[in-house]
């Protein structure tokens, strides 16, 4: 994840990859060193798709300033990643801290996909869509005092 505090910020693409990964073609061109290091970095190939910051009342305010992040998840790994969405706390223009909002897409134990997030779209209820191309599916995420729900 980038921030960007000023206009011609550089990010590394495609000399290199996470603020520390030298692209194996063109990172002896330029050092990593060069670029603005990423505000939060995130696990190789689990493809963050969508980062969407919460909208709406229906989230209690505590969610306010947290992006939700969809991981749709690695293809090319041995054990796979991702699969999941992730819920970035962020205070004035920092990451705090990452932590999984939605799982289960994915069983660490066997691998076994059963979804893969793609996008996020909050409505104007305050609910959260989430689309799922594995699945073939669209997931309603919404809150009570009492639970979160994904109908």
């Amino acid at each position: 994840m980038n921030h960007i505090t000023e206009l011609g910020q550089h990010f590394g693409y495609p000399f290199c990859h996470g603020g520390t990964v030298k692209d194996p073609e063109f990172g002896d061109l330029r050092p990593c060193s060069d670029f603005v290091p990423p505000a939060q970095a995130l696990g190789a190939h689990v493809a963050p798709l969508a980062i969407k910051f919460k909208s709406g009342n229906m989230f209690p305010a505590s969610y306010n300033g947290k992006a939700f992040v969809a991981e749709h998840g690695s293809w090319n790994r041995s054990k796979k990643v991702g699969y999941r969405i992730m819920l970035a706390d962020i205070r004035n223009g920092e990451v705090q801290g990452m932590e999984p909002f939605i799982d289960g897409w994915l069983n660490d134990q066997t691998q076994k996909v059963t979804g893969r997030p793609v996008d996020l779209l909050w409505m104007k209820d305050g609910s959260l869509l989430i689309s799922d191309d594995y699945g073939d599916a669209i997931y309603r995420v919404t809150y009570s005092d009492t639970q979160v729900a994904l109908n």
